[in-house]
């Protein structure tokens, strides 16, 4: 069966812990590669052909303040924006580090406070830094007040949701509650970042830009995690009896 595959497969990555660090190394430094060539690419211009075109795409013909879809759409447009703004996200950060301390995991808290509020800092200092203006080809269908890149909703939510996830998917004994915690932190992150394009509140490669800073980010406090475990300072990863 699959689950039973994967999970071998976990046993042995966590058998082999050397070599999933490096994994994860080498897929960190690939994101933050690509990061800088899209940021490059962001800075000369070449991307805004791309930009106007996709954020087109998602206009209504005629009528650029109307985003494509019935008025439901836009509506669950806004509600899932909201899903990576700093007051839901603190929230949730807040809800699961509680879970971890009243189960007594006092590193495993502090390390998801430390993780989530470092990657949010990150964030507003490359918005400072870029400081690129909002799209102002639609509507926007949300209020904003800082600038566009990388967008800020996209990258917290990576950092928080995949961060969350991954320690919350560690505590599970499971390997399908692991895959399934994964899979909703993942989504959730997705479905922030486009959400933000369709509210024509940032450009595209806002969003990739988020994406990547944000997963760079949470995969590399991943590894910091497993490092941590090894030395008995962070609880180590449940697996399946």
């Amino acid at each position: 069966m699959t689950f039973d595959r994967l999970s071998a497969f976990a046993q042995w990555c966590r058998r082999h812990v050397e070599v999933t660090t490096l994994a994860l190394m080498g897929l960190s430094i690939t994101a933050v590669w690509t990061l800088a060539e899209l940021t490059e690419e962001v800075v000369e211009g070449s991307t805004s052909s791309l930009d106007r075109d996709i954020l087109l795409f998602l206009r209504t013909p005629g009528d650029l303040s109307d985003p494509i879809g019935p008025w439901w759409v836009e509506e669950i447009g806004r509600d899932l924006t909201a899903l990576g703004g700093v007051a839901v996200l603190v929230l949730t950060t807040v809800v699961i580090s509680l879970f971890f301390l009243l189960q007594r995991r006092w590193s495993t808290a502090l390390y998801i406070l430390a993780t989530v509020g470092g990657g949010i800092v990150l964030s507003s200092i490359a918005k400072e830094f870029f400081d690129r203006p909002r799209p102002d080809l639609v509507p926007h269908g949300s209020l904003v007040h800082t600038a566009s890149f990388p967008s800020g909703h996209s990258m917290m939510a990576a950092v928080a949701y995949l961060t969350l996830g991954a320690m919350v998917a560690r505590a599970q004994k499971r390997w399908a509650l692991k895959v399934y915690t994964l899979a909703v932190a993942v989504l959730l992150t997705l479905l922030v970042g486009i959400s933000r394009v369709y509210m024509g509140v940032h450009w595209p490669t806002d969003v990739a830009a988020g994406w990547l800073g944000g997963g760079a980010w949470a995969i590399l406090c991943l590894i910091a995690a497993l490092s941590l475990a090894r030395r008995g300072h962070i609880d180590r990863e449940e697996s399946d009896t």
